[in-house]
């Protein structure tokens, strides 16, 4: 049986008659649940496929290795997949986990913390690369968060079970099936063990 129903194939790019606030771009999201949608720099809006099941299942696993880390370390905070952040170029970007210092979350005032999307990037973000995920389209967000001010990033990929690092002004490590990866400089004593990502 047909309904009439044409397939949207996506991602799917719009923009909106109004630039969206951040207001209205979580509203958006909210309503809209389980698409990923995030803001491009030039006031689109991005409209994502969810996570599948597999992808998320590693994402747990690290969100909760980082959060873990990040109440013992004690000098910041660790974000998963649901918070989003407006960087300086105007995007909305939204990691699959996140370090911000506890330093860089007092610059915002009271009252905003808990409201829109923080004003910049997270010092140190991980993006977990899924079946969708096209590489170069993975990369170029890597080097989006690193020009925006996230001073450390991890690009992960299970198919290919590699692990590309991520610097301002360095050219990206490519670490073949490490056994764990080592956190620096921001995240200095964070080390994630591999085989317990990969499962």
């Amino acid at each position: 049986m047909e309904f009439g129903i044409t397939a949207i194939e996506l991602p799917v790019r719009f923009r909106p008659e109004v630039p969206m606030s951040d207001e209205a771009l979580e509203r958006f999201g909210e309503k809209n649940r389980p698409l990923r949608v995030e803001l491009e720099p030039n006031g689109e809006v991005l409209v994502m496929t969810p996570t599948l099941f597999g992808t998320g299942v590693i994402n747990l696993r690290i969100c909760t290795f980082l959060g873990i880390w990040a109440m013992e370390d004690g000098r910041g905070e660790a974000g998963g997949s649901d918070g989003g952040f407006r960087l300086p170029n105007g995007a909305v970007r939204v990691p699959d986990a996140c370090w911000v210092s506890h330093e860089k979350v007092a610059t915002l005032p009271g009252g905003e913390r808990h409201q829109g999307f923080p004003p910049f990037a997270p010092e140190f973000v991980i993006e977990l690369r899924s079946e969708n995920d096209r590489l170069k389209d993975i990369r170029a967000k890597m080097k989006e968060w690193i020009d925006n001010g996230a001073e450390l990033g991890w690009m992960i990929d299970p198919k290919r079970r590699v692990v590309e690092v991520y610097r301002a002004g360095a050219a990206a490590e490519i670490h073949e099936d490490p056994t764990s990866v080592q956190g620096t400089d921001c995240v200095s004593g964070f080390c994630l063990v591999m085989k317990k990502v990969w499962g």
